[in-house]
């Protein structure tokens, strides 16, 4: 068997978006930890925080657009794509119940467990790209989601339960032990669940955001490649964001937060690096996300998401000093091996969309195709001129 790369990264751009994608995900879970208090609270107002960070998005991709074009083309696009614009409220109103549960579950996870259980959105992934975009997955693929949904299951595996052995160095017999010496908090994260589901409010809260993630990525995929593939990608990413706003801020009306989380006290404790750090990671992982999206698929994003465990459970040990354990080790054994059958067998999903082969392509063509949408527009006004004319003859 023998990688296919070439399938796997059409480009060199495509490889890029890859890594950048992964590195800054790692950053998320690192960086919301490194945020909160020492008993994992958070000292501000986190759906402020995903507001703000959504309106960062919009004025970054409007700046980007606005590079090459003028605002008011941009004004026009979104009023001549405006069904796109309503077709993207469902993928905000995903993202934003995704982003905003990201700092609910970190708060009780610690980094690790927090992304190897959001792998088990691997397999619901695979069944709803199925069905939107009608392309079946082979054996092999389906093995390696399969694979990989159950080296998520063995981190939640209790290895003394096989055996009796009192050096049993499983997770769960860990965690026992610290709680019977009350010693469990002797670092950051440590005192927050690193066995995976536990039958609580936690486990629903994960599962939600595993089902907002799946519905999410799938769907957006398929604005991006299908329903509004003809549309500038600036000016889909501006569509998310403007939805996204709206979504958070009614969720802020909801918890009667709306004027206050404006205050200056909020802002003030928003107003720090860690915090910010958050803000500009998270707003170019939803810009990097639209990349990837519309020039891989959401079936190579969710082993992106898989890789960052590896990078992860180092980055905490050496910053927060939690611990690698038995458990967590056998998982990524088993992700990888997952993730190295699935570059075997790709799944290929380009749509109406020809990845680029670098940056400076990607914006060619996508200046031939605003120039074309002047000269399509240019010509139907000529023609209503005409007609106008032949009206006024007769």
């Amino acid at each position: 068997m023998t990688t296919n790369w070439r399938e796997l990264f059409p480009t060199k751009l495509t490889f890029i978006i890859f890594l950048l994608y992964m590195s800054l995900f790692i950053g998320q879970g690192i960086f919301v930890t490194a945020s909160q208090e020492s008993n994992n609270s958070y000292s501000y107002n986190t759906v402020t925080v995903v507001l703000l960070t959504e309106v960062f998005k919009l004025i970054v991709s409007s700046c980007l657009y606005c590079r090459e074009n003028s605002l008011a083309s941009l004004v026009r696009d979104v009023r001549k794509d405006r069904s796109v614009l309503v077709a993207y409220m469902v993928p905000a109103f995903l993202y934003c119940l995704y982003n905003n549960l990201a700092f609910v579950n970190l708060a009780t996870f610690d980094p690790t467990t927090y992304y190897l259980l959001l792998q088990l959105r691997v397999v619901v992934t695979g069944i709803l790209f199925q069905i939107i975009f009608k392309k079946y997955l082979s054996q092999r693929q389906w093995m390696s989601l399969i694979l990989l949904t159950l080296g998520c299951m063995l981190k939640q595996v209790d290895l003394g339960s096989f055996y009796n052995d009192t050096n049993d160095d499983s997770e769960a017999a860990a965690i026992q032990a610290d709680r019977t010496n009350g010693t469990l908090s002797l670092g950051k994260g440590l005192d927050k669940n690193m066995t995976g589901f536990d039958f609580s409010i936690s486990a629903v809260f994960i599962l939600a955001q595993t089902i907002c993630s799946c519905l999410a990525g799938v769907y957006n995929e398929y604005l991006l490649k299908d329903k509004g593939a003809d549309v500038n990608i600036f000016v889909q990413n501006v569509f998310m964001y403007l939805d996204s706003i709206v979504c958070n801020a009614a969720i802020l009306l909801i918890r009667g937060e709306l004027l206050d989380a404006f205050s200056a006290h909020n802002m003030q404790s928003i107003m720090r690096f860690s915090v910010i750090i958050i803000i500009v990671n998270n707003a170019a992982i939803g810009i990097v996300t639209s990349f990837f999206l519309k020039y891989m698929n959401s079936i190579l994003k969710t082993f992106a998401s898989a890789l960052e465990l590896l990078f992860t459970a180092v980055l905490c040990y050496f910053l927060f000093a939690i611990p690698i354990y038995l458990n967590t080790a056998l998982a990524i054994a088993v992700v990888s091996y997952a993730i190295y059958l699935y570059t075997q067998s790709p799944v290929i999903n380009l749509g109406k969309v020809r990845p680029p082969a670098s940056l400076s392509e990607a914006t060619s063509n996508q200046k031939a195709k605003d120039r074309e949408d002047r000269e399509h527009r240019r010509q139907l006004l000529d023609e209503q001129g005409d007609t106008d004319l032949e009206m006024d003859m007769v």
